[in-house]
This record gives structure tokens, C-alpha cells and sequence, in this order.
């Protein structure tokens, strides 16, 4: 990866498996979510058997909500993990979900409306690298397979750490790496030559979930991204494998 002197970042990236300038990543990403928008919940439960919904119902009791406190989810996608977050806030409690895309925001609008909550969630569209709220805001933010999309990392969690409160919790729910050599054979197998597929037949589009796959390569394993996140400010981090590694919960305090 080669370095541009005159700027921090890199001057090129990972788009998947290809390397791109840096600049170029953001408006590719957004291509690939605005054409997998309508589609994505079904793909989720596809592609994950519905393990994605245990994951995410593990993702809220660490979190240990308490009734009337303010949570930011980042990259909130259709709203998933915002719905569950608004019902243990509560009516005193307030959601913001964020998503740099347009388009799946529109979706997560749409489905809070139908489920008649929509008056407890604020949708605010927003960079993760550059989150536009006041320093130590929010009680809890999370963020759940939304990093691997960010083109630096290292500035999203920058900017959650400022956002977050003294006392808060910042809590990470990404794709990560299979501990055992046989589920990861297996797993492999089934991400490279049956996600592409499902993506064709259900969503129409083969090139966007082949660069989901991807993505989630080269995403840093579990103890590359504690110590990013450490890096970061967030003190006593932790993470735990959920389905043998393939997915992990990193938790992070800011005291």
C-alpha cells in the first residue's frame, strides 16, 4: 500500500480483494449498498441461516442498556439493531441510527415507521470517520458489520471514542476469523462459492456480495482490532467469538 506524504491516509486502499486510490472507496461502497438495499434483510437471513439476528440480541444484553439513555448506532444500515436498542431505551431514551447511504437509510426509515417506532429514533445521515455530534454525548454506541466498509478505521473509532461518554460503552459486532482450520476451510467454501450466488439469484447483483465477501478477508482479525481500538482511547477492550470466530463482539470503555 503505497503512502501519500502530504496526507495522513494511504494514498491507495482495499476495495475487496483490489487495491484502489483511497478517495475512490467511499462512492464504491456506497454503489454496492445502494444496490443492495431493497434486497438486504433477506440477504441477511440468508446468507447467515438468521444467525445474524442471535448475534445482534447478543450484542444488546452487552450492552446493559438502562431506560432514558441516549445510544448512537453507526452504519445502522435498515435499522436492525436500532429497533432493538430503541425498545430497551425506552420511551425516555433516545436512538440516533446513522448510515453514510442514502438509500439504506430510506429502507430503515420505512420499516421503523411500519413497526411504529420511528418517534424514538432519530435518522441522521453521517460519516462514521466524522460523526457530527458534541464530544461525550451518548451513553452506548454501536456499530455492528458496518466497519469493514469504513475506508479508515482507525478515524471511525477515533470519532466514536470522542462522541462517547466518560462512563459509556462502545460496542463492535463485525464479521472476524474462524478459530478452528476445518470451519474456516468450511467456511470459506461456502463464502466464495455459495454468497456470490444467493446474491445473483435473490438480489441480482453477484458483484456486490462478491465484494462483501471480500471485505470481510480483509477486515483485522480479533486481536489486530482490540489493539486498534486501544489505540483509539477505549480502555479494558475485550472481544468474544460468537459462532466459532466467524463473527466478534468487541467492547470498549471510555473511563
Amino acid at each position: 500500500m503505497q503512502h501519500n506524504n502530504n496526507d495522513e491516509r494511504p494514498a491507495s486502499t482495499h476495495f475487496g480483494f483490489r487495491e484502489i486510490p483511497t478517495n475512490e472507496k467511499a462512492s464504491l461502497v456506497k454503489k454496492v449498498f445502494e444496490s443492495v438495499a431493497p434486497k438486504y434483510d433477506v440477504m441477511n437471513d440468508l446468507m447467515s441461516f438468521g444467525l445474524h439476528r442471535l448475534w445482534k440480541r447478543f450484542t444488546i444484553e452487552e450492552a446493559q442498556l438502562q431506560p432514558g439513555q441516549v445510544v448512537l448506532d453507526v452504519a445502522s444500515g435498515t435499522g436492525d439493531l436500532a429497533k432493538l436498542l430503541a425498545a430497551r431505551v425506552g420511551k425516555t431514551g433516545k436512538v440516533i441510527m446513522t448510515d453514510i447511504n442514502e438509500a439504506m437509510l430510506a429502507v430503515g426509515q420505512d420499516r421503523l415507521a411500519d413497526a411504529g417506532i420511528i418517534s424514538q429514533i432519530e435518522c441522521v445521515q453521517a460519516d462514521a470517520e466524522k460523526l457530527p455530534f458534541a464530544d461525550n454525548e451518548f451513553d452506548r454506541i454501536t456499530i455492528a458489520f458496518g466497519l469493514r466498509n469504513v475506508t479508515d478505521k482507525m478515524a471511525a473509532l477515533h470519532s466514536m471514542y470522542r462522541v462517547l461518554k466518560p462512563g459509556g460503552k462502545v460496542l463492535v459486532l463485525e464479521f472476524s476469523q474462524p478459530k478452528m482450520p476445518l470451519l474456516s476451510k468450511i467456511y470459506d467454501l461456502y463464502s466464495f462459492h455459495v454468497i456470490p450466488k444467493v446474491g445473483e439469484m435473490v438480489a441480482e447483483d453477484r458483484e456486490s456480495y462478491q465484494y462483501l465477501v471480500e471485505s470481510i478477508r480483509k477486515h483485522p482479525r480479533q486481536d489486530v482490532l482490540k489493539n486498534m481500538m486501544e489505540e483509539a482511547g477505549f480502555e479494558d477492550v475485550r472481544y468474544h467469538n460468537l459462532s466459532g470466530g466467524i463473527v466478534a463482539l468487541h467492547v470498549g470503555h471510555k473511563y
